[in-house]
C-alpha cells in the first residue's frame, strides 16, 4: 500500500447514459462518453435505440455567445 491518498477519479456525467465516465468528447457544454459515442455511430436508424439516442441528444444545448 502506498503512502499517498487513494482517490478515485469519478469523471464527468455522460448526457446519454447518465453515468460518470472519464473518457469521452465534449459537444458544446455536454459530455458524451466514448462508449455511447461508439454505440450511436454504429446504430442503424431502424434500431429501437436510435430514438433513445435522439431523445438524449436533445439535452445538448448550444451555449449562447454574447458579444
Amino acid at each position: 500500500m502506498s503512502t499517498t491518498t487513494n482517490r478515485e477519479y469519478i469523471g464527468e456525467t455522460c448526457v446519454i447514459c447518465e453515468l460518470a465516465k472519464d473518457k469521452g468528447i465534449h459537444l458544446y457544454t455536454s459530455f458524451i462518453c466514448t462508449d455511447c459515442e461508439t454505440e450511436m455511430v454504429h446504430t442503424q436508424t431502424n434500431h429501437p435505440n436510435y430514438k433513445f439516442y435522439l431523445k438524449q441528444m436533445r439535452k445538448v444545448t448550444q451555449p449562447t455567445i454574447f458579444s
